[in-house]
């Protein structure tokens, strides 16, 4: 069941409330992860946390629980769903102040988990791949705003998600300001030419991924040429095989880029990371 948590205490819907006056909610002043538990099991949870930290650093927002205890007040709030597979959200806030941006007036940090179900995309469009579009809001250069602080401020992921929708597409991909391919609203994104797995560079733009490490890492294991370079538009619509990762959306192969049909949905690249995937999911790797 959907399970909450404010500040390592388990707590029901009603009570998991924080004030209207948090900046978290005035001004996206705070940082989250999202992560995932197979079997009872987080994810990745140190890599997760790690980049948490890191995030909450880069703003100069102290963490008011230690790693341990963010460990701990996870695997409670897991426990307490009863769920055997989910989705954790986990947010830090900058905590209650005033009104205007100046952060040293706020009191404390919150820290929220949130435990429930989230599906990305249907099992139809996982089987059968995702349809895709090149938005035309483009992603915030790295020199604006460094894409490795996983902010609360999603608006400009938001904007593209709502020119996917308007065009009946699964996801939208940002460009960076030179045009070329960051990452998904929520997903990192990945191609494969002539046998060679390509993902565009941390530089351009993208998320460094958790799960986008784990597959590069899945690659390197299955003796698949794997590189991280800039990659335009034309390399994805000439992709032999196309697929989204992130914690949210597992993975997910595409079938379509800006009506451009991929030549193979569910290629032989991606069936094999899927399959590594999968029994790392399941337990049968560290994970």
């Amino acid at each position: 069941m959907q399970t909450f948590s404010i500040d390592g205490q388990i707590c029901t819907k009603s009570e998991a409330s924080i004030s209207v006056l948090d900046h978290g909610l005035l001004y996206g002043d705070g940082v989250f992860e999202g992560l995932r538990f197979y079997n009872q099991k987080v994810f990745e949870a140190d890599s997760h946390l790690e980049r948490l930290e890191a995030s909450a650093q880069a703003i100069m927002l102290n963490i008011p629980m230690n790693k341990t205890e963010l460990n701990d007040a996870i695997k409670a709030a897991v426990g307490e769903s009863g769920m055997q597979d989910g989705y954790i959200r986990l947010v830090v806030t900058r905590g209650e102040g005033p009104l205007g941006i100046n952060p040293t007036a706020c009191s404390a940090p919150r820290v929220i988990i949130i435990v429930d179900e989230l599906s990305m995309v249907s099992a139809a469009v996982r089987e059968q791949g995702a349809k895709l579009i090149i938005a035309s809001t483009r992603r915030l250069k790295p020199d604006q705003l460094d894409p490795r602080i996983k902010s609360l401020n999603y608006l400009n992921q938001v904007l593209a998600r709502l020119e996917a929708n308007a065009a009946g597409a699964d996801e939208a991909i940002l460009l960076n300001d030179q045009g070329r391919v960051a990452e998904g609203t929520a997903d990192n994104l990945f191609i494969v030419k002539q046998g060679e797995l390509m993902t565009p560079a941390l530089y351009e733009g993208a998320l460094n991924g958790i799960t986008r490490a784990f597959v590069i890492q899945c690659a390197i294991e299955l003796h698949i040429p794997v590189v991280e370079k800039p990659l335009s538009p034309f390399d994805l619509y000439t992709a032999d095989e196309c697929f989204l990762t992130g914690t949210g959306a597992e993975l997910i192969p595409v079938r379509e880029v800006s009506g451009r049909q991929i030549a193979v949905v569910r290629g032989a690249t991606f069936n094999q990371i899927q399959a590594k995937f999968n029994a790392a999911c399941n337990g049968a790797l560290d994970s």
